[in-house]
């Protein structure tokens, strides 16, 4: 059975020789290696899985593009005491490390930007929902997960955006950090207006209310310097509030969204790791938190 007690769990692992495992209080990080078909590479994945847990199939499933960054904020230590302090309640996390080709395969993948980036983001949708969700559930032998999120950082947050967006009948919430939502499909010098343009603002705006969809966003005020329109308000806060108004339009209520602005918040990983916290007990707090 999936996520025996610890002992168990870890003579299992031992047993795998392609998989290093790490060990803390509540949580093992095993990492495995997936032969992707549609992206021609292999994938790196690390599983960070509760231990002790009777019944795996109660808890949820959040996918984290560019998990490479994660073992340096560290994510394992910040999940593990989360779940020491029974602040949120245990559930699976999967980080996804990027390929060579990450600015081809995170994007939207029903359009590429100006300069033809994101051109393989829909392989990588696919990898997704038929290489890695039946890798999870083979290897770990759980049918079905309660809910399933997706979170990412910088490109890979607006790559978890576009696959929750686009396939939400599998999701329940979207983490973006420090989101690329500049994503443009005209470039300035050739008439770019914000309005139209941006393009997954204009997918919100054309798509239809899912009403059981709920959306974490972060930034922090010094992530970039850019301010295209010159209104004294950075372009990664003017392109996330913009679309937290475009979910709003769609008729998302305040509930449903909730934005974290860092004053002192960079787009890099000691940010993020600053800001997932926040982010955890948002969508998996215990008693309110």
């Amino acid at each position: 059975m999936y996520l025996p007690p610890a002992p168990s769990l870890l003579l299992f692992l031992s047993d795998m020789a392609d998989n290093k495992t790490i060990g803390l209080k509540n949580i093992l990080v095993e990492q495995n290696t997936i032969e992707s078909v549609f992206l021609e590479r292999d994938v790196i994945i690390d599983a960070y899985l509760p231990t002790n847990i009777e019944h795996p199939e109660n808890m949820a499933l959040l996918l984290i593009n560019d998990g490479q960054d994660l073992p340096k904020m560290p994510f394992d230590e910040i999940l593990d005491d989360l779940i020491e302090a029974k602040i949120i309640e245990p559930l699976v996390c999967i980080g996804i490390y990027c390929g060579p080709d990450r600015k081809m395969e995170y994007g939207t993948a029903r359009e590429a930007d100006y300069k033809s980036r994101g051109a393989r983001a829909d392989l990588y949708t696919r990898f997704i929902f038929e290489e890695l969700l039946p890798f999870i559930h083979d290897t770990y032998k759980v049918a079905s997960f309660k809910e399933k999120s997706f979170a990412g950082f910088s490109l890979g947050a607006l790559s978890a955006l576009d696959i929750v967006w686009n396939n939400a009948e599998q999701f329940s919430k979207v983490g973006v950090f420090s989101g690329s939502l500049w994503w443009r499909s005209k470039d300035y010098d050739d008439g770019y207006d914000e309005n139209t343009d941006r393009i997954m603002h204009r997918q919100i705006r054309e798509g239809a209310y899912k009403p059981w969809l709920s959306f974490f966003f972060e930034c922090g005020v010094l992530d970039e310097k850019e301010d295209r329109n010159n209104n004294g308000i950075i372009d990664s806060i003017d392109d996330t509030i913009d679309l937290i108004s475009e979910l709003k339009a769609k008729g998302y209520p305040d509930s449903s969204i909730e934005y974290l602005e860092l004053q002192d918040g960079r787009h890099d990983v000691p940010t993020w790791g600053i800001a997932f916290p926040h982010f955890l007990k948002w969508g998996w707090g215990v008693g309110g938190e």
